[in-house]
């Protein structure tokens, strides 16, 4: 059984990671669902960095996070 805290941390990470899709597609003038596609599909980069920087992230401006994410899409070569 999920307790209110472990449930609440994962409602938490689900917001961020949607907040993260879309203001990348947004800096990027892509579709979020394209920009999903490049962060799950052509990468794994929303489960092997997004969500496990969660705790570090959360607590960085907007232009920071999305530019950090750019940042990092295009060091592995990943494009929307």
């Amino acid at each position: 059984m999920i307790d209110n805290n472990q449930a609440s941390f994962d409602k938490d990470k689900l917001d961020f990671a949607i907040f993260c899709i879309e203001n990348v597609a947004k800096k990027l003038n892509k579709n979020p669902r394209d920009t999903y596609d490049a962060l799950t599909k052509k990468s794994n980069i929303l489960m092997s960095y997004i969500v496990p920087s969660y705790d570090v992230l959360h607590t960085q401006g907007k232009e920071y996070i999305t530019n950090d994410i750019i940042s990092f899409m295009r060091e592995k070569g990943v494009a929307v």
